[in-house]
C-alpha cells in the first residue's frame, strides 16, 4: 500500500522542495519515475514496522503515515540527488523513531481500526482450545510394573 502521492508531497512541502530532491538529471524537470519509486520504497519501509503489530494493508491511511511517508521519501530522494540537508535527515530519523514506537505499541496510529481486526499481541475472547496427545501412561499400562 502506498501511503502518500506526489500531490501529497507538493501539498505538504511545495514544488521547490520536490524539485530540489527529484531533479536528478538537472534538466529542470522533476523525475516522476524516481519520485514514484521512492514513494513505494518509503511505503515498504513503513510496512516493515507496522507489520509487527498491525494487519496489513490498513483499511484507512492515517494522516500521520502520510506525513511519515513524505518525510522518508524526500530523504531517500535527497540522498541520490546530493540535496540532503540536516532538516531532512532529522525528519527521517524522527519518522523512523516514531515507526519504532508504533511497532512496539508505545504509540498508536491515531485512527480507530476495525474492532474485529485483532492487533498483534492482543488477546480476544478468552477461550483456550487444546488438542492433547494420547496418554502414554495410565493405570492399565502400568499394572504389570
Amino acid at each position: 500500500m502506498i501511503y502518500a502521492t506526489r500531490q501529497d508531497i507538493l501539498s505538504r512541502e511545495g514544488a521547490d522542495a520536490l524539485f530540489a530532491a527529484a531533479d536528478r538529471d538537472r534538466d529542470g524537470q522533476t523525475d516522476v519515475v524516481a519520485v514514484d519509486a521512492k514513494l513505494a520504497d518509503a511505503s515498504a519501509t513503513i510496512d516493515t514496522y507496522l507489520s509487527l503489530r498491525y494487519p496489513l494493508p490498513l483499511s484507512v491511511v492515517p494522516p500521520v503515515l502520510k506525513r511519515l511517508c513524505v518525510d522518508i521519501t524526500l530523504y531517500l530522494l535527497s540522498l541520490s540527488a546530493d540535496a540532503l540537508t540536516k532538516e531532512l535527515r532529522q525528519r527521517y530519523e524522527d519518522a523512523i523513531s516514531l515507526l519504532n514506537k508504533m511497532a512496539s505499541g508505545a504509540v498508536g496510529l491515531g485512527v480507530v481500526l476495525d474492532p474485529e481486526t485483532p492487533v498483534s499481541g492482543e488477546v480476544k475472547g478468552g477461550e483456550i482450545l487444546l488438542s492433547p496427545k494420547a496418554r502414554l501412561f495410565s493405570r492399565d499400562t502400568l499394572v504389570d510394573l
